[in-house]
């Protein structure tokens, strides 16, 4: 999944609709209210959905990347596709994404890190505090 920033920000104003719905209304004064967005941000101490999803995705990738050549979803990440794309500008492509995460991370060698498992689920684990992302 692309994100791009109206993604982002559908997926943060999502986010902020269901933390309401689960934490409940604010009895302040005697006044029911709904939370604003500094106290659902406190609730979940600053946490981003968006990040967590890049980390996922990075996760993710490095998980193909381990796998077999054989099984389809490794020959899916190695595919070209045949013929040209359509005029315009072109979409962003699922790896492209991941490939522009992981250079914010600065990872150095990117054929070697994926296949060591534990040092792969740490680079993913500091994404979800990188800021950059």
């Amino acid at each position: 999944m692309d994100l791009n920033s109206k993604d982002e920000n559908n997926q943060r104003i999502f986010e902020r609709q269901i933390l309401r719905k689960i934490s409940g209304p604010v009895n302040t004064d005697n006044i029911w209210r709904t939370r604003k967005n500094m106290e659902t941000d406190k609730l979940i101490e600053g946490a981003d959905i968006v990040i967590f999803i890049k980390a996922q995705r990075i996760k993710w990738l490095g998980h193909i990347q381990r796998m077999d050549q054989a099984r389809p979803t490794r020959k899916l990440l190695d595919w070209k596709q045949m013929g040209t794309r359509p005029v315009g500008r072109p979409r962003q492509r699922w790896q492209e994404d991941v490939m522009e995460d992981i250079k914010q991370l600065k990872v150095k060698n990117l054929k070697e890190t994926p296949k060591d498992r534990r040092t792969w689920i740490d680079l993913a684990e500091r994404a979800k505090t990188h800021k950059g992302l």
